[in-house]
């Protein structure tokens, strides 16, 4: 269900709007695919499938919500070259040698019109989980800036919730030690934070023009050259890790995580329980169990989260709206 991982901390005081609402603001903003000149279409999908006509899942306390983007890429090159078309005609038509950027301007957004239709779509889709247990949201994207687009969307959503007000924070995570700076301590003293162990894969990046960069794939990291790499100045951008012998996932140097993976203790006692019908429920109960587990070890590991009001500068907040 979950192979990423940005969080998103929610403030103590956040209330989560009637459930019933918000399946309704969720259903007046549900996806739906391209028109044949729209170049992008964003909407909420069944997070359980196409079997489903639920918007919002509930697993307990945790809420499962899924956003749904469908793009009509048109290749810059197709572009241009339908420009020059209108261009050199436009000339012969006109027999004036230059054409001003304006009307370049018009022919270009002619040029998207007449092409887009042609576009094949491309479609994703993006889980976001709600725990209001622990003041989480949690995207299971490996880029803050597509996280941050979901976030935004779901923004907007329980802004339309009836009686709901604006105030509650969501921002992303900020922790007293830099990921990056982290992963080298670890590597270079070859000593991982209590519950986690460093795994067999890591790249390294000179953070200069250059940035050069090492790569260590299924390679043990225990050994000298690597302390060497981060002496030198090199940073690690990703690291695997492992926590408690129960997932494993890459570390980046934003603080995020990549590729979980469930190891087989999770999954031995899965198969020991039994799923549900379609496997949804059970799923989604053990992921956000061991996630829930998980993300406040490692930013433990990372020195603790820095407050709203903490030296270290702060990323936007987002505002989102309780009941």
């Amino acid at each position: 269900m979950f192979k990423s991982a940005s969080f998103f901390r929610i403030s103590a005081d956040f209330v989560m709007p009637p459930l019933d609402a918000l399946e309704e603001a969720l259903q007046s903003a549900q996806f739906m695919p391209c028109g044949a000149t729209q170049p992008e279409s964003v909407g909420w999908v069944p997070p359980r499938g196409n079997k489903s006509t639920v918007l919002l899942e509930t697993v307990g306390p945790q809420v499962i919500l899924r956003l749904c983007i469908e793009r009509r890429p048109v290749p810059a090159s197709a572009v241009k070259a339908e420009v020059e078309l209108r261009v050199e005609k436009y000339k012969q038509e006109t027999g004036r040698e230059r054409v001003s950027s304006k009307i370049k301007k018009e022919f270009k957004e002619e040029a998207m019109q007449s092409l887009l239709p042609r576009a094949f779509t491309k479609r994703s889709s993006t889980t976001l989980w709600i725990d209001p247990v622990n003041k989480f949201l949690v995207v299971d994207s490996g880029s803050l800036t597509g996280a941050d687009k979901v976030v935004g969307n779901l923004v907007e959503v329980l802004s339309e919730v009836p009686g709901s007000r604006p105030g509650i924070m969501a921002k992303p995570v900020q922790t007293t030690t830099a990921a990056g700076t982290a992963m080298a301590q670890w590597l270079a003293s070859r000593e991982a934070p209590a519950d986690f162990t460093v795994d067999r894969d890591c790249e390294l990046k000179m953070p200069d023009d250059q940035k050069s960069t090492v790569r260590y794939s299924r390679h043990t990291l225990e050994i000298d050259e690597v302390a060497e790499h981060i002496a030198s100045g090199k940073v690690p951008t990703q690291l695997a890790m492992t926590w408690n012998e129960r997932v494993s996932f890459v570390l980046t140097d934003m603080a995020q995580i990549k590729k979980i993976k469930l190891l087989d203790v999770v999954l031995d006692g899965v198969q020991e329980n039994g799923k549900d019908d379609d496997g949804f429920d059970t799923d989604a109960a053990i992921v956000t169990g061991e996630l829930s587990a998980l993300i406040p070890d490692l930013l433990e590991a990372l020195g603790g989260e820095l407050s709203i009001d903490g030296a270290a500068p702060q990323a936007p907040a987002r505002e989102l709206a309780a009941a």
